[in-house]
């Protein structure tokens, strides 16, 4: 007993030490030459006559620190005084970047780092900094990049300093395989197609894919797991990434690890919706519930779904309404819920952007589907997200909702990392129908405004083709898409006897005029001038001359693919119509294309194609340059441009074409070894018609062909072989019963 009560004194006694406080009469600063006893004040937040304890005297410490203006602090409190001796950080004068030629780079390196010039000098900030220089130089493919930190004097006092990173790059780490292995199910090739990285090849001197990149990775690791997600692999697993350099050298061997589980399929599909909303506005729901069950699931029909909600929320002006997804897995199926349900009535009150120095706001609010004043929604937030994620401008993008000035008030904010947005590209081809070189140059965010800028020219045997084209995805506010752009294109072809330059202005738009319908105006200016030589056929001689022409163009489509690339189902039908305003030789233009996809399972995947087209003239005949060739992709086992009417031995094109064609794609066919795509074509076309002649190819013919194309991969790019036989042609038509083409880009 006597101890215990021993202990609460002694406990006691420590307490009152503790919370015994004095009141502050007076404050002395000791040591400041730069920092004035004002501002100290104003830091450590310390008010004359108040009571201060120990812990008091502590944040006050701990406050001065945080102003990072000091090296040391040591207090005394005696005697109602507050005596403070500091020991100030000196300045940075100027930060040099030592080994680092590039501009760019160290301007970047300056931004990134959190000692600034004019700044304290922190010692314990170093560190850091180095890291950050390091990390920075990783994300550009110098791996084994070493930097160190110094600082140097100025004057005798020393509270002034430069601080100099020195730096040795060493050489970027380039990725010389990349290797997929585990239970992935998928080939090599296709998995290859998904990521983002690429193997380097000589050729690719200009690409940055092919360096090692940590953020890279992580991308090529979510694209794939979306993949194999959007492919019914429910459970996927991208298990690790690994990076392993052969021979101490800077060539890698990037490998993804992947257990792709097994597929799921969608069960079943229906709604728990609160009872306080009408149960028949979301009937229409129904449709995509039968159109899914029975599917692959995938994480893209689930959103089709999510956004068909949201349509209906909006058209019915409901408001605070929130939805989940429960997906509950039953062996291999799936059953999902949408649960609908009215959740707290919360406002948007304001919205702030953080992060954008480039940037406009406005591009970023433009993106968002909440605004101020709006209910608060979580489904809309994660769609901004997304949709600023998908403008391809920002390295991240973070939200955080905090309180605002009252209970059901909330504040947006949206903080955004800019990234690098030009993009440069070259590519090239050869085969058996000539060579062709190209180089594009893009800006994904011109001026800060969003703007896409593409500038590209191309070269091939017969032609040079220069373009400048620029476009705003989501012109003020409207989430439609605005372009503009000019096009020049000179072909020379001494066999026929004649050249002509092309030059064309266009403008217009895109916007979906009703779910999954796109609409297209536009306007086009354009500029013919064709010149011919002494062997140049009669009829093309009277064609000889300049032209002027301003067409209204439009065109609509309509896209039901369950995904743009490599679909397994759906279809695409497009219908486009270029009508003349005022032309020199006015025609009509007229295009009608549709495609249809089916898999029939992992191994076959059926496609069919239609193509039509015509050119009508309203007044004289129609112009060379506006006449139809049937594309090659329509019509296999054909010279390019060697079907169809001809005058004098010219191929002069017709007014009417049209093609058929039956594809069975075989991915799987040969082993993965080969790392080769097959595929299997049935084709029809016929290109019939020539108006200012009747007796140049006027018969109709059907053409047709019977073969297989192969895509190869290969060190050196891309191989493309056709094999094809002719079934039926016109006598004048040459045909091609082989074909190839090697492409790549760099």
């Amino acid at each position: 007993m006597k101890k215990t009560l021993y202990i609460i004194f002694i406990l006691s006694l420590f307490f009152s030490f503790q919370l015994k406080a004095d009141v502050l009469k007076k404050l002395e600063i000791k040591g400041n030459s730069r920092i004035s006893e004002e501002t100290l004040k104003v830091y450590g937040e310390i008010q004359i006559n108040k009571d201060y304890t120990t812990d008091d005297i502590n944040a006050v410490i701990k406050k001065l620190y945080d102003t990072k203006f000091f090296s040391k602090i040591s207090t005394s409190f005696a005697n109602n005084i507050l005596t403070i001796i500091v020991e100030e950080n000196p300045i940075i004068n100027t930060i040099i970047i030592d080994g680092e030629k590039a501009k760019k780079y160290k301007e970047a390196i300056l931004e990134i780092i959190s000692l600034k010039e004019k700044s304290s000098y922190v010692e314990s900030d170093i560190k850091k900094d180095i890291e950050m220089v390091k990390s920075f130089y990783k994300s550009l493919g110098f791996y084994a990049a070493e930097v160190e930190a110094r600082s140097q004097p100025i004057g005798q006092d020393k509270k002034r300093l430069n601080l100099i990173f020195s730096i040795n790059k060493g050489q970027k780490y380039r990725i010389s395989k990349i290797n997929f292995i585990g239970d992935k199910k998928i080939k090599f090739k296709r998995l290859r197609d998904v990521i983002a990285s690429e193997e380097h090849r000589f050729w690719k001197f200009i690409s940055r894919n092919v360096y090692l990149n940590a953020e890279r990775i992580e991308l090529d690791k979510r694209l794939l797991k979306n993949f194999y997600l959007s492919k019914g692999y429910y459970n996927v697993e991208i298990i690790s990434s690994s990076a392993e350099s052969k021979d101490n050298n800077t060539d890698i061997e990037l490998t993804y690890s992947i257990n792709a589980g097994d597929r799921y399929r969608i069960k079943k599909l229906s709604t728990d919706i609160d009872p306080v909303f009408d149960n028949s506005i979301f009937e229409e729901l129904k449709d995509e519930f039968t159109a899914f069950a029975g599917e692959y699931y995938s994480p893209f029909k689930i959103q089709k779904i999510l956004t068909k909600i949201d349509k209906i929320v909006d058209q019915n002006e409901l408001q605070f309404v929130q939805h989940t997804v429960k997906e509950t897995v039953d062996e291999k199926n799936i059953d999902i819920i949408f649960k609908i349900f009215e959740g707290p009535k919360i406002q948007i009150e304001r919205v702030n952007i953080f992060g954008n120095t480039v940037t406009s706001d406005s591009v970023i609010r433009s993106e968002l589907e909440l605004d101020e004043g709006d209910p608060y929604s979580k489904v809309k937030l994660n769609q901004s997200v997304s949709e600023l994620k998908a403008r391809n401008i920002f390295k991240t993008v973070k939200e955080k909702i905090v309180d605002g000035s009252e209970r059901d008030l909330k504040v947006l904010e949206i903080t955004v990392e800019e990234k690098p947005t030009g993009e440069i590209a070259a590519g090239a081809g050869i085969g058996t129908e000539g060579t062709s070189f190209s180089f594009t140059l893009k800006e994904n965010n011109y001026l800060g405004r969003g703007l896409l800028v593409d500038s590209t020219i191309s070269v091939s045997e017969e032609s040079l083709r220069g373009g400048l084209n620029i476009s705003n995805p989501n012109y003020n506010y409207s989430g439609n898409l605005v372009y503009g752009g000019i096009t020049s294109t000179a072909n020379d072809k001494p066999d026929s006897g004649y050249e002509n330059t092309i030059t064309n202005v266009n403008i217009g738009t895109k916007f979906e005029q009703y779910e999954g319908i796109f609409f297209s105006p536009g306007f086009d200016l354009s500029f013919d001038d064709l010149r011919v030589d002494g062997t140049a056929s009669d009829k093309l001689k009277k064609q000889a001359g300049e032209f002027t022409e301003f067409n209204f163009n439009y065109s609509l489509q309509m896209d039901t693919r369950d995904r743009a690339f490599m679909p397994t189902s759906g279809s695409v039908t497009s219908f486009t119509q270029g009508l003349p305003i005022y032309a020199d030789q006015p025609s009509l233009y007229n295009r009608l294309t549709y495609s249809k996809y089916h898999g029939f399972s992992d191994d076959v995947i059926g496609v069919a194609k239609f193509y039509g087209a015509t050119v009508i003239a309203l007044d004289e005949d129609v112009r060379l340059s506006k006449r139809i060739n049937l594309p090659s992709r329509r019509l296999r086992g054909f010279e390019t441009n060697k079907v169809g009417p001809v005058d004098q031995g010219d191929y002069v094109g017709g007014n009417y074409a049209s093609a058929l064609n039956f594809e069975a794609q075989l991915p799987n066919l040969l082993p993965e070894a080969t790392q080769t795509d097959v595929a299997a074509f049935l084709d029809f076309g016929n290109l019939w018609s020539v108006d200012y002649d009747s007796s140049a190819g006027s018969s109709s013919k059907v053409r047709s062909s019977l073969g297989i194309t192969t895509q190869l991969y290969t060190p050196i790019g891309p191989v493309n072989f056709v094999l094809a036989q002719p079934l039926s042609k016109a006598e004048s038509d040459k045909t091609q019963t082989f074909k190839f083409q090697i492409g790549t880009s760099f």
